[in-house]
């Protein structure tokens, strides 16, 4: 016990059998209570500008009453292969069929950007959505129109048509310290204007999406995508996007897009209604310390070239597979993750330096940057809030397709098993086949993989259906006995 803290207690009296403090005593009690957060003036500037989210997809009645495998198997072929499915039957007139009908799909979070109407959400949100609602803290309601939505970053802005709306304040991430306090506005499971708060946990958290986190332990739950990370000072840093869960609700973990990232999207989104990136044409691996001694780079660092596409910037400019690129434009290149970032962020016909490490020495080379492909929006699920492990309920593990791989398997869509085993396996699954559907929906990604994963019925067996080199075939992966 410090010498102040004996001298307080020592001045302590017991009156009436009760212990009392000093007037000095209490005197210097609200100095340790200053130090605590109080959120309530934050709330009442910050909370008028985040707005509830709401998703409709149209859907045919018939279809809500269950449609038949038969249909279902159609739309897959028609969707992955571009032709009908074999001795399919002919489809009704479409003036026999019955009219679509607006259904909810899901709900989320968001936060005005600019007095006329301009809002910022996660593109998971809104993608794939027939019409988007949104609902102001005075219970105006309005039906916005998507104005852009970037699937990488997973930053979307929608508008209303509406004047005088109070806009939030961004803040400058480069502040934002590991330790300090942050709250959270949204709608989880569809409760508007929910307020929950926390610390920092880390910065640049490296989670193998395109960009870098910020990580907290801010209460996120589903419905919570898209809404405001906000700091102390009433500024918003970072778009509430993803959780790590086991169980698809919070666990301690959050993850919040950093605000600059997603206003320089934004600002794309705005102009053009897309991003465009760079590509140089390149397949990457990590490069582990047993190379980097074996071949005299000293230590780990930059990525491993394993590939390079045909015609590709990088072949123009020679590198070639085995090369070793340890800076981009200036940039060191620590970890894979660092250089499709940067080379992503570069002006597509931009001329820039790059430097290899080829046989023991450093070679200097320029490359001009292409565009990459632009990509439409996929549907997804309506929150990209969903349990981070359910492949491995079945055995598996998975990754995206690249678009190289997409072009040899000629499918839009699908995942890479890298593993199968335990049920994956029993139902002949293994490496380098691509799952396109589970359960007769759509596989489009790793994340929506796992949202599929999430619904289905773990208890019953699933059907698969899995590209083979040019075949295409289903399994039913049946539950452990």
């Amino acid at each position: 016990m410090n010498k102040a803290a004996s001298v307080a207690l020592s001045s302590a009296m017991v009156v009436g059998g009760f212990w009392a403090a000093p007037a000095t005593v209490l005197a210097q009690a609200p100095a340790a209570v200053r130090g605590l957060p109080d959120f309530t003036d934050l709330v009442e500037q910050v909370g008028p500008s985040v707005v509830n989210i709401r998703t409709l997809e149209k859907v045919r009645p018939s279809a809500q009453a269950g449609s038949s495998p038969d249909d279902e198997m159609q739309e897959l072929f028609r969707r992955f292969f571009g032709v009908p499915m074999p001795n399919a039957p002919r489809q009704a007139p479409r003036q026999n069929r019955p009219q679509e009908e607006a259904q909810p799909r899901g709900v989320g979070s968001g936060f005005i950007l600019s007095a006329d109407g301009l809002i910022m959400t996660n593109a998971h949100v809104v993608d794939g959505a027939d019409e988007v609602m949104v609902t102001l803290t005075d219970k105006r309601e309005f039906k916005a129109r998507i104005v852009g939505a970037d699937k990488r970053t997973d930053v979307a802005v929608v508008k209303i048509q509406a004047t005088g709306l109070p806009a939030v304040k961004v803040g400058d991430v480069s502040r934002l310290r590991v330790g300090e306090w942050v709250m959270a506005i949204g709608s989880p499971f569809g409760l508007e204007n929910t307020v929950t708060a926390g610390i920092v946990s880390a910065k640049q958290r490296d989670t193998g999406d395109y960009l870098s986190f910020i990580q907290t332990d801010v209460a996120i739950n589903p419905g919570n995508s898209g809404g405001p990370l906000i700091n102390m000072r009433g500024e918003v840093v970072g778009i509430n996007s993803q959780i790590y869960s086991r169980s698809g609700g919070f666990m301690g973990i959050s993850f919040a897009i950093p605000m600059d990232e997603a206003m320089r999207v934004s600002e794309q989104l705005r102009t053009s209604g897309r991003v465009s990136r760079g590509r140089i044409g390149v397949q990457i691996a990590p490069v582990t310390k047993e190379v980097a001694e074996s071949i005299g780079l000293g230590k780990a660092q930059g990525v491993l070239v394993r590939g390079v596409e045909e015609g590709s910037p990088a072949e123009k400019a020679g590198i070639e597979a085995g090369d070793i690129i340890t800076r981009f434009d200036g940039k060191v290149v620590d970890k894979p993750a660092d250089l499709p970032r940067a080379v992503g962020n570069t002006k597509p016909g931009s001329k820039v330096n790059i430097s290899v490490f080829r046989r023991g020495s450093v070679k200097e080379m320029s490359i001009t940057v292409a565009e990459i492909e632009a990509e439409k929006v996929a549907a997804s699920t309506p929150d990209k809030n969903v349990p981070a492990a359910h492949a491995q309920h079945w055995g598996l593990t998975v990754s995206d397709l690249t678009e190289v791989q997409k072009k040899e398997f000629r499918v839009r869509g699908g995942v890479r098993v890298d593993a199968a085993v335990d049920a994956a396996a029993r139902a002949g699954i293994r490496e380098g086949d691509v799952i396109v559907a589970i359960a007769n929906t759509e596989v489009t990604s790793v994340k929506s993989f796992e949202a599929i994963m999430s619904r289905v019925d773990k208890s019953r067996p699933a059907s698969v259906l899995v590209r083979r080199g040019d075949g295409a075939q289903y399994v039913l992966i049946r539950p452990a006995p």
